[in-house]
């Protein structure tokens, strides 16, 4: 699962990672599991050293990695620009008058913050969480939380003044435990969450890959039904259903009336467009698509903290 942002929305791109401690092996038309012995710190840090690698000549081979200091300077893209800003944390930018070199990251030996934990020139691989294979329950937790959204809704929270207040899931090391911001970096940093076009986000390889051929031989079976339960059919692919999903990742009941609290199903999906206007007109909604209103610029001098930064209006 490729993350984008930190918990206060700066740009900081990371991948988290669930991967089986072993390895799957066919033996005599049968799979057998051959599980591996204890991860060591050591070999932490060679994951590590090795991953750096790999990125570093992928991002030579596509252009985005220059580390000749002295090549003229390119012009200034706004995105570019947007995204410098989101890394550094600092004010929205403002078009050109308003751009922040980053000053480049010093190189650093590699390190070992804790066990299974390690560093190396600004790159971090932590490795020390594990669900064992009879924990579903922290299998299931582990995997919500590599699923997880930029922001959790619950910790932001719109202030009286007009700034929206993040509050962060961990206190920084000087004891920062929130970040107050006006809408418009809000809106700068939601921007940079948002993946390019086409990019998977969530990818699956090995034996877990939608095209292996031994998915459907290590995929578990479904629960038993109860004795008193109606028959239920599962699908040989798994699939669950789009209530089920809504139900267990938003804790809302789809089918659940909200006047008679009974229960509905599904009847009908409506595709043509004949059908949905007919319908739309039924029930006394519009049937013609909206006008757009017409673009504008971005309001940046009505942010409070570019203002103070570049016009020294301290009013805000």
């Amino acid at each position: 699962m490729l993350q984008r942002t930190s918990s206060d929305l700066r740009l900081n791109p990371h991948l988290h990672v669930v991967v089986l401690d072993g390895a799957w092996y066919e033996e005599g038309g049968e799979l057998c599991w051959a599980g591996l012995g204890h991860l060591g710190t050591s070999e932490v840090g060679s994951v590590l050293e090795n991953s750096i690698r790999r990125f570093e000549r992928h991002l030579r081979r596509s252009g985005l990695l220059r580390l000749d200091e002295d090549a003229p300077d390119e012009p200034e893209d706004p995105e570019s620009n947007l995204a410098a800003s989101a890394v550094s944390g600092q004010a929205p930018p403002a078009g050109p008058q308003w751009v922040r070199r980053l000053a480049p990251l010093e190189p650093r030996p590699l390190a070992y913050d804790k066990p299974l934990c390690a560093s190396l020139d600004g790159f971090t691989l932590h490795a020390a969480t594990r669900a064992g294979g009879l924990d579903a329950s922290g299998r299931e937790a582990l995997l919500r939380y590599v699923l997880r959204p930029p922001i959790a809704q619950e910790r932001l929270e719109h202030r009286p003044d007009g700034l929206v207040r993040i509050t962060l899931k961990k206190p920084y090391s000087d004891g920062t435990v929130a970040v107050d911001m006006d809408p418009l970096s809000l809106l700068c940093r939601l921007a940079t969450s948002v993946p390019p076009p086409r990019l998977h986000t969530v990818r699956y390889a090995g034996v877990l890959a939608g095209g292996s051929q031994w998915r459907e031989r290590i995929r578990p079976a479904p629960p038993p039904a109860a004795s008193d339960a109606p028959e239920q059919t599962w699908p040989a692919s798994g699939y669950r259903r789009w209530a089920e999903l809504l139900a267990r990742t938003f804790a809302v009941d789809v089918l659940c009336c909200p006047s008679c609290q009974g229960r509905m199903r599904l009847l009908a999906v409506i595709k043509e467009s004949a059908s949905i206007a007919r319908y739309l007109a039924r029930v006394g909604e519009a049937t013609e698509v909206p006008h757009r209103s017409p673009s504008r610029g971005p309001p940046y001098w009505k942010s409070q903290v570019l203002r103070r930064k570049v016009l020294g209006d301290e009013e805000g």
